[in-house]
């Protein structure tokens, strides 16, 4: 079990943490188990390089903010949740990337640190707004962030290129006033 120390916050079950180098091995493993589960929405890295690449480029950017979602009882990586295109002044907003692995997915611990990050984002980091942009057949991804209080805000034609061709998304957004407990607890 990990230290609790090395958390940035907890819930029962979960707690979010940066990114270490320390883990790429982990990451990268189970990257390739989740394959099936995350073609054709999404694509983390899958080995030691891209991962190197991945994790420097969260830690180093200040447009960007990563987390990993780690099961308290074992220490293992559920999942990960960035927030990328992070804009401070009037606008105090960012949008997320997240995605589970097969060995967590449908067990609500990326429900649980999708309320931490929340949580994290509104209070530390101070955004007022945070943004998931989702393909409208990603059914588990908009269950998520519906569960977590996002409205529908939009339908995006054309809007992020993945797999190799322009995909349409729906827009689905909170804002800090929406959510009255966001600490990962809240059903």
């Amino acid at each position: 079990m990990p230290d609790s120390t090395t958390y940035l916050a907890e819930g029962p079950r979960v707690g979010i943490r940066h990114f270490a180098a320390a883990d790429s091995a982990e990451f990268t493993a189970r990257t390739r188990e989740s394959r099936e589960l995350h073609r054709p929405w999404l694509f983390p890295p899958a080995s030691d390089d891209t991962y190197r690449a991945y994790a420097a480029a969260l830690h180093d950017d200040p447009a960007r903010a990563g987390f990993l979602v780690c099961e308290r009882d074992s220490g293992a990586i559920a999942g990960f949740i960035n927030i990328n295109n992070i804009v401070r002044g009037g606008f105090r907003s960012g949008a997320l990337g997240y995605g589970a692995f097969a060995h967590a997915a449908g067990r609500g611990l990326m429900r649980e640190g999708l309320g931490l990050v929340m949580a994290h984002a509104f209070g530390e980091l101070g955004l007022h707004r945070l943004e998931a942009n989702i393909q409208p057949g990603n059914a588990p991804s908009i269950a998520l962030v519906r569960g977590r209080g996002f409205r529908l805000e939009g339908f995006s034609p054309d809007f992020l290129y993945v797999d190799g061709a322009w995909r349409d998304h729906e827009r689905w957004a909170v804002t800090a006033e929406m959510v009255p407990e966001a600490d990962g607890s809240a059903a």
